[in-house]
Protein backbone atom coordinates (compact mmCIF):
# COMPACT_ATOMS: atom_id res chain seq x y z
CA UNK A 1 0.00 0.00 0.00
CA UNK A 2 1.35 3.41 -0.94
CA UNK A 3 0.23 6.30 1.30
CA UNK A 4 0.11 9.57 -0.64
CA UNK A 5 -0.93 11.89 2.22
CA UNK A 6 -3.48 12.53 4.93
CA UNK A 7 -6.25 15.06 5.53
CA UNK A 8 -7.36 16.48 8.84
CA UNK A 9 -11.11 16.13 9.32
CA UNK A 10 -12.83 19.22 10.73
CA UNK A 11 -16.56 19.49 11.49
CA UNK A 12 -17.76 23.08 11.13
CA UNK A 13 -21.09 24.79 11.80
CA UNK A 14 -21.06 26.87 8.60
CA UNK A 15 -19.01 25.50 5.71
CA UNK A 16 -19.52 28.63 3.58
CA UNK A 17 -17.92 30.76 6.31
CA UNK A 18 -15.11 28.28 6.98
CA UNK A 19 -14.00 27.74 3.37
CA UNK A 20 -12.43 31.19 2.74
CA UNK A 21 -10.30 30.87 5.91
CA UNK A 22 -8.96 27.44 4.92
CA UNK A 23 -8.43 28.49 1.30
CA UNK A 24 -6.27 31.42 2.45
CA UNK A 25 -4.50 29.26 5.04
CA UNK A 26 -3.64 26.48 2.59
CA UNK A 27 -3.24 28.59 -0.55
CA UNK A 28 -5.64 26.33 -2.47
CA UNK A 29 -9.20 26.23 -3.71
CA UNK A 30 -11.94 24.12 -2.14
CA UNK A 31 -13.26 21.07 -3.94
CA UNK A 32 -16.88 20.81 -2.76
CA UNK A 33 -19.29 17.90 -2.82
CA UNK A 34 -22.13 16.42 -0.80
CA UNK A 35 -22.32 12.93 0.67
CA UNK A 36 -25.22 11.57 2.69
CA UNK A 37 -26.60 15.01 3.52
CA UNK A 38 -23.20 16.30 4.64
CA UNK A 39 -21.55 19.19 2.80
CA UNK A 40 -17.83 18.48 2.29
CA UNK A 41 -14.99 20.73 1.15
CA UNK A 42 -11.47 19.44 0.55
CA UNK A 43 -9.06 22.34 0.96
CA UNK A 44 -5.36 21.49 0.92
CA UNK A 45 -4.77 19.09 3.83
CA UNK A 46 -8.13 19.92 5.43
CA UNK A 47 -11.44 18.12 4.94
CA UNK A 48 -14.26 20.37 6.16
CA UNK A 49 -17.65 18.81 6.90
CA UNK A 50 -20.96 20.38 7.84
CA UNK A 51 -24.41 18.89 8.19
CA UNK A 52 -26.90 17.20 10.49
CA UNK A 53 -25.50 16.48 13.95
CA UNK A 54 -26.41 12.77 13.72
CA UNK A 55 -24.23 12.44 10.60
CA UNK A 56 -21.38 14.49 12.05
CA UNK A 57 -21.38 12.37 15.21
CA UNK A 58 -20.48 9.34 13.10
CA UNK A 59 -17.88 11.28 11.06
CA UNK A 60 -16.13 12.53 14.21
CA UNK A 61 -15.20 8.94 15.07
CA UNK A 62 -12.88 8.81 12.04
CA UNK A 63 -9.45 10.13 13.08
CA UNK A 64 -8.20 11.13 9.62
CA UNK A 65 -8.54 10.51 5.91
CA UNK A 66 -5.55 8.78 4.35
CA UNK A 67 -4.99 9.10 0.60
CA UNK A 68 -3.64 5.91 -0.94
CA UNK A 69 -2.74 4.90 -4.46
CA UNK A 70 -5.18 1.96 -4.45
CA UNK A 71 -7.95 1.24 -1.92
CA UNK A 72 -7.91 -2.47 -2.87
CA UNK A 73 -4.22 -2.74 -1.93
CA UNK A 74 -4.97 -0.88 1.31
CA UNK A 75 -7.79 -3.31 2.10
CA UNK A 76 -5.55 -6.31 1.48
CA UNK A 77 -2.82 -5.00 3.79
CA UNK A 78 -5.31 -3.89 6.45
CA UNK A 79 -6.89 -7.38 6.41
CA UNK A 80 -3.44 -8.98 6.74
CA UNK A 81 -2.63 -6.71 9.71
CA UNK A 82 -5.82 -7.57 11.57
CA UNK A 83 -7.80 -4.38 10.92
CA UNK A 84 -11.59 -4.65 10.61
CA UNK A 85 -13.15 -3.15 7.49
CA UNK A 86 -16.25 -1.27 8.67
CA UNK A 87 -17.46 -0.01 5.28
CA UNK A 88 -16.43 -0.16 1.64
CA UNK A 89 -14.77 0.01 -0.65
CA UNK A 90 -17.43 2.21 -2.23
CA UNK A 91 -17.42 4.80 -4.99
CA UNK A 92 -17.35 8.48 -3.96
CA UNK A 93 -17.47 11.68 -6.03
CA UNK A 94 -13.65 11.79 -5.92
CA UNK A 95 -12.77 8.07 -6.24
CA UNK A 96 -13.26 5.17 -3.81
CA UNK A 97 -13.05 4.83 -0.04
CA UNK A 98 -13.23 2.42 2.83
CA UNK A 99 -13.43 2.83 6.60
CA UNK A 100 -11.24 0.58 8.75
CA UNK A 101 -10.80 0.08 12.47
CA UNK A 102 -7.20 -0.65 13.38
CA UNK A 103 -6.46 -3.29 16.03
CA UNK A 104 -5.91 -0.48 18.59
CA UNK A 105 -9.48 0.76 18.03
CA UNK A 106 -8.64 3.87 15.99
CA UNK A 107 -10.77 4.43 12.87
CA UNK A 108 -9.46 5.81 9.58
CA UNK A 109 -10.87 6.48 6.13
CA UNK A 110 -8.72 5.33 3.20
CA UNK A 111 -9.37 6.96 -0.20
CA UNK A 112 -8.03 6.72 -3.72
CA UNK A 113 -8.82 8.67 -6.86
CA UNK A 114 -9.43 5.62 -9.04
CA UNK A 115 -12.70 5.57 -10.94
CA UNK A 116 -14.18 2.11 -11.66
Amino acid sequence: MEILGASLRICVDDIDTAIPFYERLSGGRALRFERGGVQVAAVGSFLLMSGPEAELEVLRKVAATIAVKDVDAARSLLDDLGARIIAGPVATPAGRNLIAMHPDGSVFEYVDQRQD
